[in-house]
């Protein structure tokens, strides 16, 4: 609900609790044990966004915000609240909605490339040691130096294969390259897969600017993404959010200080966005957290236990509410003093003692002044929500994600030429070329044995040749030498006849 300096977030006895639109780029958290109204704050704050014409992007764990799209009815612990904050009647109000889902079952698939996710982000995804990230880090490097696009899990595989086959040549200019690590990661894949990554990695990726849309009306469209499944793998659902985050800082161009946010993310269950993140990655979330303002985006963290968010990235979360805490051990008892010595004290009580006996609905909040300076910690009573409270039913839903303006621009996947296929296209051009050269081999081959086998065969018919010649003369050898004989003797018979017949004249009778 807006009042007429920004968000009226809720009331306490002395003043009312209000989030400037120019410090809502400041960051803020949301904390407080299971139960305690972090969700309704949350609608709250959305509303709020929304109706100043800022877009948001909500993470939704619990599965309970899609009653956003539809107006509130007056339930009892709502006209309730009203009653108490002097609000009754409260006017009931719709959001604009579009519901996103990686794993395409509620909502508008959401999608990141391999290539825009990074080598980074991925390693942690999949649990990778130094090694087996370095391998990651070389196909990544190689891919882009070739123009290999990396869009889905496909693509990587044969990246990855890829970098095994040529090792020999790769390990020159890259450093070593273990078929053992590449068979890890292409292990880690499979169970990413198994875990819905092949819905998340592709194309048509997410468009940021999608995200910075208004509705016609000038309200921000509220983003709400369905993470109850997704939530159950936490390493595939903070890399989602980081990624989100990465891109955006990446992206967007420096605004300074805006009088209101352009984006506004609200990331629940803040804890899984930090668990295993090594000092380097740490450090660059928490740069990225610490600069993103500039081009003009707001980050709430939603989480039970302030002590969840790493001390570099709490320093930074100007505005913060607070719902109860519960403290039965030691180690809850520190988190409720770490939680109170984040405030700035308020000499009318004991924020200690408070954070422990909040009821539901109410929550102790302190937010940036126009300067920039955390006002004094509140005991506040938050303001109901305008919107329904009640789930939206599964077929109502459904309309709603197919009615979408960005429905027919992700509803389905496209497979553009990448590097698997280029990969493999390479493969079946060095398969057909081995193939056509061992054909031509084979034919060499057999040419030779016909020649050979043609020059045995010239061979054998010349020694039969001669083997006939000498069998016939064997045979008929005497007959020939007689016949020979009787025409030499005949032949010289005749020779002496002519002869004397010419010498001697007329032979006399």
């Amino acid at each position: 609900m807006l009042n007429e300096q920004g968000i009226w977030i809720g009331q306490s006895s002395e003043r009312a609790a209000v989030l400037l639109p120019q410090m809502a780029n400041r960051h803020g958290l949301i904390a407080g044990a299971t139960g305690t109204g972090k969700t309704v704050t949350t609608r709250l704050l959305a509303e709020g966004f929304s109706e100043l014409g800022i877009p948001v992007f909500l993470a939704d764990v619990k599965g309970d915000l899609s009653g956003l799209a539809r107006a509130g009815g007056q339930s009892e612990t709502v006209s309730e609240r009203a009653r108490r904050l002097g609000l009754d009647p409260l006017t009931p109000d719709a959001y604009p909605v579009t519901f996103w889902d990686v794993y395409q079952k509620t909502g508008i698939p959401l999608r990141a490339t391999v290539a825009d996710v990074g080598p980074i982000l991925l390693a942690r995804m999949l649990d990778l040691n130094e090694t087996q990230a370095g391998v990651l880090s070389i196909a990544f490097r190689i891919a882009d130096e070739n123009g290999w696009a990396l869009l889905d899990l496909a693509d990587l595989r044969t990246m990855l294969a890829h970098v095994a086959a040529e090792r020999g040549e790769i390990q020159l200019r890259y450093g070593n390259v273990s078929p053992s690590s590449v068979g890890a990661i292409q292990r880690r894949l499979l169970q990413l897969e198994d875990q819905g990554g092949e819905l998340f990695f592709g194309e048509p990726m997410l468009q940021l600017e999608d995200l910075l849309a208004t509705d016609r009306d000038g309200r921000g469209r509220i983003h709400i993404l369905d993470a109850v499944e997704l939530a159950r793998q936490p390493l595939l659902y903070s890399t989602l959010l980081l990624w989100m985050l990465s891109e955006l800082y990446e992206n967007l161009p420096e605004v300074g200080d805006l009088t209101k946010p352009r984006l506004v993310l609200f990331f629940d269950e803040a804890h899984l966005l930090f668990t295993g993140t090594d000092g380097d990655l740490l450090e660059r979330i928490t740069q990225v957290i610490r600069l993103i303002r500039s081009k003009g985006v707001g980050i709430f963290f939603a989480t039970q236990n302030p002590r969840d968010i790493p001390d570099a990235v709490a320093a930074q979360l100007g505005n913060r509410i607070q719902h109860a805490l519960r403290a039965w051990t030691p180690a809850e008892m520190r988190a409720v003093s770490a939680a109170a010595d984040s405030f700035r004290a308020n000499p009318a009580f004991s924020t200690q003692e408070v954070i422990t006996t909040l009821e539901t609905g109410e929550a102790l909040i302190s937010l940036l002044d126009a300067d920039g300076v955390p006002t004094v910690v509140e005991r506040c009573l938050v303001l109901p929500p305008a919107s329904s409270l009640e789930l939206l039913d599964p077929q109502e839903r459904l309309r709603l994600v197919v009615a979408d303006p960005l429905y027919d621009r992700y509803a389905d996947t496209i497979d553009p030429e990448s590097a698997h296929e280029i990969l493999t296209a390479r493969i079946e051009e060095a398969e057909a070329a081995a193939a056509e050269a061992e054909e031509a081999a084979v034919r060499q081959k057999q040419e030779r044995e016909e020649a050979r086998l043609a020059t045995i065969e010239k061979r054998e018919a010349a020694r039969e040749e001669r083997e006939a010649r000498r069998e016939k003369e064997k045979k008929y050898g005497w007959l020939t030498r007689m016949s020979n004989s009787a025409v030499s003797a005949i032949g010289r018979e005749i020779g002496r006849n002519l002869v004397r017949g010419v010498l001697g004249g007329f032979k006399k009778k």
